[in-house]
This record gives C-alpha cells, sequence and structure tokens, in this order.
C-alpha cells in the first residue's frame, strides 16, 4: 500500500513539474491565447526583413507597445510589407515616424524599433509608416568585409 502511495505521490509530482514548465515556456516565448483588446493596425514597408517573424516585437525606446501579425510581399514594389499592431493607449505615433528592424544582442531575436517624430499629424489606423530601416544580415557585413580584405593589395 506504500508503496501505491508513493508512486501516486510521485506522479503527482512530474505532472505538477511539466505544467510548470509549460506554463513557463509560454510566458517566456510572449505566447498569448487572447487577442489584444484595443489595438490598432499600422504598415511598413521594408526592403528586407531577413530573421523578422510573425509575433516579433514592436517596441518604442525600449518598452514594448506592439506586436508584428502578418509580414507579405507587395506585388508592385516587391518589398516587404510588414502589419504592425500596437496597443491603443499609444497614441503619439506621428506620421514623421521611422521603424527600424533591430537585432537584441549580436546574434539574438530581431524586432521592429518605432522612434516618433516631431510632427504635430499623427498616424492613423491603418497608415504606412515612410521613413524605415531593413534588417541588417550579419552574412553580408561579413562578406563584405573579406572581399574588402581580400582585394585590398599587400603594401611593402
Amino acid at each position: 500500500m506504500k508503496t501505491r502511495t508513493l508512486e501516486l505521490a510521485v506522479g503527482g509530482f512530474l505532472i505538477a513539474g511539466l505544467l510548470a514548465f509549460a506554463f513557463l515556456a509560454i510566458k517566456v516565448s510572449g505566447l498569448t491565447f487572447s487577442a489584444p483588446a484595443d489595438s490598432y493596425l499600422i504598415y511598413g514597408k521594408f526592403e528586407n526583413v531577413s530573421g523578422l517573424t510573425v509575433r516579433a516585437k514592436v517596441t518604442i525606446g525600449g518598452v514594448l507597445v506592439g506586436r508584428v501579425t502578418a509580414i507579405e510581399l507587395d506585388p508592385e514594389s516587391y518589398s516587404a510589407r510588414v502589419e504592425m499592431a500596437i496597443d491603443g493607449n499609444v497614441k503619439g505615433l506621428t506620421t514623421d515616424t521611422s521603424a527600424a528592424i533591430l537585432t537584441s544582442g549580436l546574434l539574438g531575436e530581431k524586432y521592429i524599433g518605432l522612434t516618433p517624430g516631431a510632427d504635430e499629424e499623427m498616424l492613423a489606423a491603418g497608415a504606412t509608416i515612410r521613413d524605415t530601416q531593413s534588417s541588417l544580415v550579419l552574412e553580408n557585413l561579413i562578406g563584405k568585409f573579406l572581399s574588402n580584405q581580400l582585394n585590398k593589395e599587400p603594401t611593402e
């Protein structure tokens, strides 16, 4: 009888541990099961969105203000059109706001950093940010650096 009680206790402890691990994984990943209650959509067109994913963070000054909700190819300009859901309490985005795809750390995740401008006119829901900076691709930088080093003539 004691063996059975011990087995049930260990099984319960194992299930509790797995549930705690699943909860922690969901919280760390930023996954939510509910849609943002009050948000509006804005768009940005980028030449290169390499590494940016749906559900990536959108920040202002390092503070999370929204998420990327869709990334698609614009068939007219062949640039990437990024849809961002911005929290409804963020109302100070001006028409000269700039958006840049940034990297968290050296090899971390990609996210969009917004920098509000000084214009008096505000971005409306559904507006497109005109001033954008594309993703910095580390492989391209390394390739350019190496090709510059190989093309240099040795000096005596």
